[in-house]
């Protein structure tokens, strides 16, 4: 990426950007796929639209379906992603690549915060989303922000173990598979990644091609359901909807 950049980078200024391309092979036109009578984007976009710290939401879609549905919900969308960038194979640092060259070569400047929020996580809250935002601000350092949650004592990653060959297993962290079978109080917290808010930096992404880098800062949230399947899609219906604000925002923007 051009290191010019890095010197149109609008200090403190915070883009929520919302990726969804079309095209899901798992459940067709997942995206979009009415929850509760909203299309699930729809809930991603208020819960961004909602937080006090987020300046602008920006939706990238290769779809401009998708990205009429974006704009009902109140998201910009400025642009409609490359169909290179968005297949099965594509990956998350190519369209957040696409789109920090476009506001560079369309509005002459780049944010200096990115909050990542993927449509299949639709159960923000907007409260939560400005804690993590707040949190990267108060450490420069940081090439990102990633939410965690931590992993049951008993799940602990010391103790698991990957296919050594056809028939046999090995630990994943220890040369001596016995080191892998002390007792679960012996080893370090673990954490999960899940998607509930990420918030990357332009710096980091032009100077170093990385989405998110080396210095990742640590927000524990509690664990997301990722909507990926049918099963996910019952499971978290199943569970309702006490979306309060959220559901209020989406009830004025259907009414619009």
């Amino acid at each position: 990426m051009d290191k010019k950049i890095l010197e149109h980078i609008d200090k403190g200024k915070v883009f929520a950007i919302i990726p969804a391309r079309s095209g899901s092979k798992g459940v067709k036109n997942k995206n979009i796929r009415l929850l509760n009578g909203y299309p699930m984007i729809a809930y991603t976009i208020a819960a961004a639209k909602l937080s006090e710290n987020i300046d602008r939401v920006i939706v990238s879609t290769d779809s401009e379906q998708y990205a009429e549905i974006a704009r009902k919900y109140g998201a910009e969308v400025p642009f409609l992603r490359p169909a290179e960038i968005s297949g099965d194979t594509s990956t998350d640092i190519e369209f957040m690549r696409h789109a920090i060259n476009w506001f560079y070569e369309n509005e002459g400047m780049v944010p200096e915060y990115w909050v990542h929020l993927r449509v299949t996580c639709p159960l923000r809250d907007p409260k939560i989303i400005d804690k993590g935002i707040a949190k990267i601000k108060d450490h420069p350092e940081a090439t990102c922000l990633l939410s965690v949650n931590k992993v049951d004592d008993y799940l602990t990653a010391y103790k698991w173990l990957v296919k050594d060959g056809e028939e046999y297993v090995k630990s994943i962290f220890f040369k001596n598979n016995d080191d892998a079978n002390m007792p679960r109080q012996s080893y370090p917290d673990t954490y999960i990644p899940n998607i509930y808010v990420d918030v990357l930096t332009t710096k980091n992404i032009v100077a170093n091609d990385s989405l998110h880098g080396n210095t990742m800062v640590c927000f524990e949230t509690v664990p997301t359901v990722d909507v990926d399947t049918d099963r996910d899609f019952e499971r978290i219906v199943s569970q309702g909807f006490d979306g309060g604000r959220i559901v209020d925002y989406l009830q004025k923007m259907e009414n619009l």
